[in-house]
């Protein structure tokens, strides 16, 4: 239960605190307390990602948040409307897709995804200002 050297890496130097777990024979990260952009509903929420059997060679796709996440007003953020339970939690699903060729097997990693999600983070709180 390890994910590939270069990402460990990443998180490492980084000093970004996670957890590893496995759900369903996939390797799941849990970042715990991340923060978020102003006008969200709240400043900080767990997110967990579950990485394919087959990544990095196979593109990540999705991630999860617990506490559930809309914007300060209280809409929802368009593609978060399902709720799954993984690792015993029930989590805020984020439907976000990499594009085709977007993901460069050899070259993206963890690194990669988290600026991902941190894009979409900010866009849905841009969307709420």
């Amino acid at each position: 239960m390890s994910l590939p050297a270069v990402d460990q890496q990443y998180l490492d130097e980084r000093g970004i605190p996670h957890q590893i777990l496995m759900e369903g024979g996939m390797v799941c990260v849990l970042f715990p307390g991340w923060q978020l952009p102003p006008s969200l509903n709240i400043s900080q929420t767990d997110v967990l990602l579950c990485l394919p059997p087959g990544y990095p060679d196979i593109p990540p796709d999705m991630w999860w948040t617990d506490p559930v996440v809309v914007r300060s007003d209280g809409s929802t953020i368009q593609a978060t409307e399902v709720r799954q339970v993984i690792v015993g939690r029930t989590w805020q699903r984020w439907s976000r897709h990499f594009q085709p060729g977007q993901w460069q097997s050899g070259v993206d990693g963890l690194e990669s995804f988290l600026a991902l999600i941190r894009q979409e983070f900010n866009l849905a709180a841009r969307a709420a200002a």
